[in-house]
């Protein structure tokens, strides 16, 4: 073993301490798979795309509720904390969990590339996995670099073994249980 290997890992606990003093200077932070990541600040078109999801959540299933920017324990193996863009869980099902919650009642995650150089390994390889090894059923990545929408489900043996891509303008279905099918027209006018 290297010296690198025997370097303890950092404790979930340490992580959420730090992340907290970070978020109070505008910094948002993330623990997955062992490694810190910093996650870039939306823009506007962003935010967009979370409002957009959001509604279609509440005018086709109205017992779920987008929670947006919330902090969520994954990974069974070494702890770790993510701040996925939206989570999907049944409305009321994260109160008195604290500022890190429980994935158990999570039905799907959301994800909106950023025009940063980490996108790639968080949103399309580490998050992916993470969200998988936690169990989320969902994972829907909006994608404003290929202009599609990924939708990773039946999470197994640490992945998801579903993935359909969509193109914005083609109609995107959520299987169950999100169970509701995302008109991706709109996300057009959301990228550069």
């Amino acid at each position: 073993m290297t010296a690198v290997e025997n370097r303890p890992q950092m404790l979930t606990e340490e992580f959420e301490r730090i992340a907290q003093a970070a978020e109070r200077e505008g910094v948002r932070m993330e623990f997955v798979h062992g490694r810190i990541g910093v996650k870039a600040v939306p823009d506007g078109d962003h935010m967009e795309i979370i409002r957009w999801v959001m509604k279609q959540c509440m005018q086709q299933r109205p017992d779920l509720w987008l929670y947006p920017e919330c902090g969520l324990r994954v990974e069974t193996y070494r702890k770790g904390n993510a701040k996925p863009d939206g989570v999907l869980a049944p409305e009321g099902s994260l109160a008195g969990q604290g500022e890190w919650v429980d994935a158990d009642r999570v039905v799907m995650v959301v994800e909106v590339t950023s025009y940063d150089s980490d996108t790639d390994r968080g949103d399309r390889d580490e998050k992916p996995r993470a969200y998988a090894e936690t169990g989320i059923p969902v994972y829907l990545l909006v994608d404003r670099d290929s202009c599609e929408v990924l939708v990773h489900s039946e999470p197994e043996d640490g992945r998801y073994v579903s993935l359909v891509r969509r193109p914005f303008g083609k109609p995107a279905v959520l299987p169950d249980p999100v169970g509701i099918t995302l008109d991706t027209e709109p996300l057009k006018a959301w990228v550069r």
